[in-house]
């Protein structure tokens, strides 16, 4: 007779680390983590530097790419999903933004109660280990620990100083309170180590005689007997293996393999289905729907001295730093480079910020792996309100083809208006006295590039995803909702989704960190427990393990 505790994870990543950790808390849970890919035993994750190798390399991704973007010119968009234990959490440029309040309190509106932002805090702050106990707002006990390197590179402090030189605020916290201004970058590192979320949650319980941890192991399809999940059928190496339990079926693949395991298990869109061969078993047309993102683009600036990074990506110095780094945990390569950073209002009457800004002490093309060999700086900006939205569907009813990825950008004309201003914001920035020692000519858009038309052209050339995809499985209570407010599946006894795809809007900022949150409440969900109220009330665990 299966114990009814029994929970099976799809995916070990931002979400589903979490998850496990929670879960498994309680001895009498057996818990079971299926992951695509390996370990993450890769020195490059936890060396904070080591993420733009990774990124260039591609040797810890799922290699996504979307379809020809329509009105991107027929451009097909790199979309990197990490393949690993940590998921994208041990890809990422690791950047910890919580996401604005009324990304939350707008969640509740659509009708999911229990997710405003007033809910949600109490999650954030029981996941965040921020080393300066000082700062109210922010949680010091958590697994999830942060830092601030502080904003030292002159180009970094330029920055800071030539967006308060044009009015900006200068904001000490963008994670508590208001998220207008610039001021300095919060990171998830714990002392000169990345902190991911299986550094963070799945690493120290791993031993747990309840949690079993498969890798390397892809799921193909949710097994649903009479209108309840009831196992998982997955592939390892070659061979098909089952994997039954009689409590819930949890999906955290994210925003691309959470939905395309739904469409392959026949719960999707019967039309969608049909196309590909696969009987639908459930009705759920918003399965895959709802893509959302961030599109990022640049304004690239000469640097009139050799003040960039730019010598620490060439080979030698690159390999000095890593011995550098291997032998002591100091050196070039113990942090990641974002510094400082802005949250910026196109028009003064909006509620939030509609641009997030980076200063990027170096310049780059092709998503980081196609490093400008000429000393320069940039400011990377991403749209952080987007009104296009796009799709995840199956290319086929083979679980191994990628599925297809349409991102949808610029389908609605005030997304492309919107990062026109950016553009001009940015440049705005960069005229400003506090760059005076520094500037150089502008390397992109460019000199020539003045009118709206020229600036459109250019983003069509130049725009990249921010790696931030969400909403494929939004939460909420209309007809193409695909989960409820407790994240369970529509129509689907024992199954949920918890992972960015849950995200009815995308979140104002980098994902990672509301989608632990989301982790950290479904826990509770999951388990029954009342929500806590601080960072140290963590309600369902000691204060030892929280601590872990």
């Amino acid at each position: 007779m299966t114990n009814p505790s029994e929970f099976i994870i799809v995916g070990g990543g931002s979400a589903g680390c979490v998850i496990a950790n929670r879960l498994s808390a309680n001895p009498a849970n057996k818990v079971t983590l299926i992951e695509a890919g390996g370990w993450d035993r890769n020195p490059l994750i936890h060396m904070p530097a080591g993420f733009l190798p990774l990124m260039k390399t591609g040797i810890l991704d799922w290699g996504y790419h979307s379809e020809p973007q329509k009105h991107l010119g027929g451009r097909r968009l790199y979309c990197p999903r990490g393949k690993v234990i940590g998921g994208s959490s041990s890809i990422n440029g690791m950047v910890y933004i919580r996401g604005h309040p009324s990304d939350f309190d707008q969640w509740a509106q659509f009708g999911n109660i229990g997710w405003s932002d007033r809910d949600c805090l109490p999650y954030f702050e029981r996941a965040e280990g921020f080393v300066d106990n000082s700062r109210k707002g922010r949680g010091l006990e958590g697994p999830l620990k942060t830092l601030r390197h502080g904003i030292h590179h002159p180009l970094s402090r330029a920055f800071v100083e030539a967006a308060q030189q044009m009015g900006l605020p200068y904001n000490d916290d963008f994670n508590v309170g208001e998220q207008f201004g610039v001021g300095p970058t919060d990171s998830t590192m714990a002392a000169n180590r990345r902190c991911s979320s299986a550094s963070a949650y799945l690493t120290p319980v791993k031993t747990r005689s309840n949690l079993t941890v498969l890798t390397r192991c892809l799921v193909t399809r949710v097994i649903v007997e009479r209108g309840k999940a009831v196992g998982v059928e997955y592939l390892r190496g070659r061979e098909t293996v089952r994997l039954y339990c009689a409590g819930e079926v949890i999906l955290s693949g994210g925003a691309v393999n959470s939905p395309q395991l739904l469409q392959l298990s026949g719960i999707g869109d019967p039309d969608d289905l049909a196309q590909v061969g696969i009987q639908p078993i459930v009705e759920l047309k918003g399965v895959g729907r709802n893509l959302q993102d961030h599109p990022a683009a640049t304004v690239k600036q000469l640097a009139s001295q050799p003040v960039s990074l730019l010598p620490f990506t060439r080979p030698l110095r690159s390999a000095i730093a890593f011995v550098q780094y291997v032998t002591t945990g100091g050196g070039p390569a113990s942090y990641h480079g974002g510094e400082a950073q802005a949250f910026v209002k196109t028009q003064p009457g909006l509620a939030a910020p509609d641009l997030q800004y980076f200063m990027t002490n170096i310049m780059y093309t092709n998503n980081g792996r196609t490093i400008i060999q000429k000393h320069g700086f940039m400011l990377y900006f991403t749209l952080q309100r987007p009104e296009s939205v796009g799709y995840v569907k199956l290319r086929s009813s083979n679980p191994r083809d990628k599925p297809l990825i349409d991102l949808n950008y610029f389908s609605r004309g005030r997304d492309i208006e919107t990062m026109r201003d950016g553009i001009k914001i940015g440049r705005e920035i960069f005229a400003q006295k506090a760059f005076d020692d520094y500037r150089g000519e502008e390397y992109g858009p460019g000199q020539n590039a003045q009118n709206d038309a020229d600036i459109d052209d250019y983003l069509r050339r130049e725009v990249t995803s921010n790696y931030h995809l969400s909403g494929t499985c939004k939460m909420g209570i209309d007809p193409l909702a695909v989960v409820d407010p407790t994240l369970r599946v529509q129509g689907v006894d024992g199954l949920r989704v918890v992972d960015a795809s849950i995200m009815p809007r995308v979140v104002s900022g980098n994902t990672n960190a509301p989608t632990i949150m989301i982790a950290e409440k479904a826990a509770d969900m999951i388990l029954g427990y009342d929500a806590p109220s601080t960072a140290l009330h963590a309600g369902m665990i000691p204060t030892s393990l929280a601590k872990q």
